[in-house]
């Protein structure tokens, strides 16, 4: 059975960092192109960054350009997102997706498996 489970969402005060990780069950990470997406209430679900097969291939929204970095460790089955200097804007419920795809992409409707999400709060 195919499973995202996303952690490392929390509370945290504007400017601090949170890490998130998406870890993936029943499938090889390795041929997969992974997203992250987050919808905050009222909103509709955003593309915030994604990362292919390759490292080098990444996408980051512009409003987390050179704030959030995303990686992933096929060892371990993990894409991560690495957000700094976070704002109470990047509050919402982010959530990681897959789909068997050398590129990645930004659109929710290229992605066939999702996690359930993990919530981030930036407030103080």
């Amino acid at each position: 059975q195919l499973q995202l489970v996303e952690s490392g969402g929390g509370l945290v005060q504007p400017g601090g960092s949170l890490r998130l990780s998406c870890v993936a069950s029943g499938f090889t990470l390795h041929y997969y192109s992974i997203g992250w997406f987050r919808q905050a209430p009222g909103k509709e679900r955003e593309g915030v960054s994604c990362i292919g097969r390759s490292d080098g291939d990444t996408y980051y929204t512009d409003s987390v350009k050179g704030r959030f970095t995303i990686s992933r460790d096929n060892a371990k089955n993990t894409v991560y997102l690495q957000m700094n200097s976070l704002r109470p804007e990047d509050t919402a419920v982010y959530v990681c997706a897959s789909v068997r795809l050398q590129y990645c992409s930004s659109s929710v409707h290229v992605y066939d498996y999702w996690g359930q999400g993990t919530q981030v709060t930036v407030s103080s």
